[in-house]
């Protein structure tokens, strides 16, 4: 069972990933001043991190995880993939999934960062 932060502030999509990871222990965050403060309280294993989010955008609070946690895994989920992805990538995430984001795709994203 791994430790999962789930950063989405659409509360439909948040609730999609918690059904498809309820066998893990899970944490979420609305928006990225929350999703730093989550992760250092919990150190979850992996972060799913949607780019645009009111406060502070995905890439902001994934810098700041990464000054906290220089091996932190963040896979960034955005519907602007071509955009804003390679300034996630840039800024750290190990991975970059579109919206809207297939099923399969993300557990096969999930299940090989829980090896790594």
């Amino acid at each position: 069972m791994s430790k999962i932060l789930i950063v989405e502030d659409y509360k439909d999509l948040s609730e999609f990933y918690q059904e498809l990871l309820e066998e893990d222990t899970l944490f979420t965050a609305s928006d990225g001043e929350a999703a730093v403060s989550l992760y250092k309280e919990h150190k979850p294993d992996m972060v799913l991190m949607d780019l645009q989010l009111p406060k502070k955008s995905g890439i902001e609070a994934t810098k700041e995880i990464l000054i906290i946690d220089p091996k932190a895994k963040i896979i960034a989920i955005t519907a602007y993939g071509s955009t804003i992805g390679s300034k996630a990538l840039e800024a750290g995430v190990k991975e970059v999934l579109r919206k809207p984001i297939r099923f399969n795709e993300l557990k096969e994203i999930i299940e090989k960062y829980k090896t790594i």
